[in-house]
């Protein structure tokens, strides 16, 4: 069988190859080396259709199994990580459908006024951006950024997609409607900026495919005692090795999984280890948005 590629293999054009000991040195805020961020993934599922995550196998729609269990999240299971987090004075940064504004507009109105940062996330984790046609696909950019303006009183800087799913658009379509960073890429330590068509700057902000509740506890089978183990150990060898270069570290949650009872009080055990970071300066406990809006001081264009 012949191989169809000998030479260099096609490319995404997005950003140059340049390995993490080859970076430009730097200080977070108050001079710590790694930035710490917890992205909270506030999502709303149509119920009998369209994608979703399952706790058992999927089912024929409607899928009351797995939709039950993923609507636990925003009924139970995200107010509890909120108490969680107001007990150790985290901040947050919401990843946010905008159907929840429909559905559930308390639990936004809850992380608005803690004070989280709102990053756009889809109108619904039922569908994915790679399905769209140009046109869809920026309108769905634009009609999110628009009505969390409208409801929440700020338009998202950043912007994560569901299901990380991307046409080859996606950045290009991102800058051109206001977004500065997004969150889909999950190939480096530090920000890195992004080609886009239009030449507009395009952050990609760190975000976790392993430090991941989905991931781990229900596409691994992780138990949760296993997974806060890891983010605590996560933490530390990041921490050792910002010594080095400094570093960013995100920790996606979502609450229809970590905000189940037994998990809370495993992912207790792991934000009280960051915080106590926090509280003697080793770490930034800080949003996205704030790391970004630190690196265009650093690089500004």
């Amino acid at each position: 069988m012949t191989a169809r590629y000998l030479g260099p293999l096609p490319a995404h054009g997005r950003f140059d190859y340049l390995p993490i000991t080859r970076r430009a040195d730097h200080a977070w805020p108050n001079g710590a080396r790694l930035a710490v961020y917890l992205g909270f993934n506030l999502e709303h599922f149509a119920f009998g259709e369209g994608m979703g995550a399952c706790i058992g196998p999927a089912h024929p729609h409607p899928d009351v199994l797995n939709f039950s269990w993923r609507e636990y999240g925003n009924r139970v299971g995200a107010w509890r990580c909120l108490e969680l987090f107001d007990s150790l004075g985290l901040p947050s940064s919401t990843l946010l459908n905008t159907a929840l504004y429909d559905h559930c507009p308390e639990l936004v109105a809850a992380s608005v006024a803690r004070g989280d940062e709102l990053i756009g996330h889809g109108h619904s984790n039922s569908e994915r951006q790679a399905d769209m046609a140009e046109a869809e696909e920026a309108a769905l950019l634009a009609d999110c950024r628009e009505r969390m303006q409208a409801e929440s009183g700020q338009a998202p800087a950043g912007w994560l997609s569901p299901w990380i799913s991307e046409s080859r658009l996606t950045p290009d379509l991102l800058a051109e409607a206001g977004y500065g960073y997004t969150l889909n890429w999950c190939h480096d330590d530090q920000p890195i900026r992004m080609r886009t068509r239009s030449g507009r700057t395009l952050w990609s902000v760190p975000y976790p495919q392993e430090l991941n509740d989905i991931p781990m506890i229900i596409a691994r089978q992780m138990d949760a005692k296993d997974f806060a183990a890891m983010v605590i150990d996560n933490a530390d060898e990041m921490l050792e090795q910002s010594r080095r270069q400094p570093l960013v570290m995100g920790l996606a949650l979502h609450p229809y999984i970590v905000g189940q009872p037994y998990r809370l009080r495993h992912l207790r055990r792991a934000l009280a280890h960051l915080a106590g970071l926090r509280d003697r300066g080793e770490i930034w406990f800080t949003t996205p948005g704030d790391i970004c809006r630190h690196m265009e001081q650093l690089e500004p264009t």
